[in-house]
């Protein structure tokens, strides 16, 4: 119908959700610091046990694997591997709770 009242159409209708292609440069430098935020805990908690004597496996684990902020490339940072997407690679930002999952190793070549 015509007039105020008439009913949406479906493609401007509903709840859409917005994400741009690529992160944008504060969306970048938030993803290092929390890089670094989690090796300073890290350190931190491995400073804390060598100085009580003891040493935790889960942590030793982490620091064998895990590349620090420093040692990563940027291509790393901010992309994921991802086997359905066209080039194996998608933006960080598309992972759900990205902020809050250390997504540091991808397969090798990748």
């Amino acid at each position: 119908m015509f007039g105020p009242f008439r009913g949406t159409s479906p493609l401007s209708g509903g709840l859409l959700w917005k994400i741009p292609f690529r992160l944008s440069a504060p969306q970048k430098a938030r993803q290092r610091k929390r890089l670094r935020a989690v090796d300073t805990v890290i350190a931190v908690v491995d400073n804390a046990l060598r100085k009580q004597g003891n040493t935790l496996k889960e942590v030793e684990r982490w620091k064998v694997e895990m590349p620090r902020e420093e040692e990563m490339r940027p291509k790393d940072k901010y992309t994921v591997f991802d086997r359905k997407e066209k080039r194996y690679r998608k933006g960080i930002h598309k992972v759900p709770k990205w902020t809050r999952v250390s997504q540091r190793i991808n397969p090798p070549g990748f």
